[in-house]
């Protein structure tokens, strides 16, 4: 069975209704980045932090799934499918797909500010004083900017030995993710978006200009021959 490897930015959740952290301003829910996704803005306010997060895993529980998850995990009935995300949320595991990478961590998960092994599931509301066994605080499992992204290295094999690439609703502008496709040894390669940064793509790359939902079920029909 051919080894597919989806990489999926925000654009694939955001017909779900779940917001894209940042906006065209930059802003992520009207503050600067800096301020609730990096070491030093936790370090700064962590009750903002913290507040930030809660409301984004809040609004997590009231979004679905759309029809872009649901075509991806059908995908795993023809081909041996990987997704590596950017997304922190679970929509693509809601949908039915078994084996999802996140790049940048999970919003249902926290861990501790100590011991980095340390991670749980975390559905509810995080506030200051909730402590790891260490009696350190918690935090969400979110890799902030500056931080290393633990994950990387395997997307990065699991994408050297794909047979098909699909990018879906991605920037192609937030590194390291945005050169994972550079490691792909593979040429079919999809790029799903309406609209696409695809500068300097190599030309063997196929853009398909339409939203995740419309681009996902043409490529499904095209690559099961439906």
């Amino acid at each position: 069975m051919k080894k597919l490897v989806v990489l999926t930015g925000a654009g694939v959740s955001r017909e779900s209704g779940l917001k894209t952290f940042r906006e065209a301003d930059g802003l992520w829910e009207g503050h600067d980045v800096m301020e609730v996704a990096s070491p030093i803005g936790f370090a700064k306010n962590p009750e903002l932090v913290l507040e930030f997060y809660n409301q984004r895993r809040k609004q997590l529980l009231e979004v679905l799934p759309n029809q872009a998850h649901k075509n991806i995990a059908e995908l795993e009935n023809y081909f041996d499918v990987t997704i590596v995300t950017q997304n922190v949320d679970d929509l693509h595991e809601r949908a039915g797909s078994s084996n999802v990478v996140h790049l940048h961590g999970e919003l249902f998960k926290v861990r501790s500010t100590v011991n980095t092994n340390y991670v749980v599931e975390w559905k509810t509301a995080l506030n200051l004083g909730d402590l790891c066994p260490q009696k350190s605080q918690l935090r969400p499992h979110i890799v902030w900017f500056g931080e290393d992204v633990p994950m990387f290295s395997k997307a990065v094999e699991i994408v050297q030995e794909a047979n098909i690439i699909i990018i879906i609703g991605t920037s192609m502008q937030v590194y390291p993710a945005a050169s994972l496709f550079q490691y792909a040894s593979t040429k079919n390669i999809y790029y799903i978006d309406p609209n696409p940064n695809n500068v300097g793509f190599p030309d063997f790359i196929e853009v398909i200009h339409e939203k995740a939902t419309i681009g996902t079920k043409l490529l499904l029909e095209k690559l099961t021959l439906r």
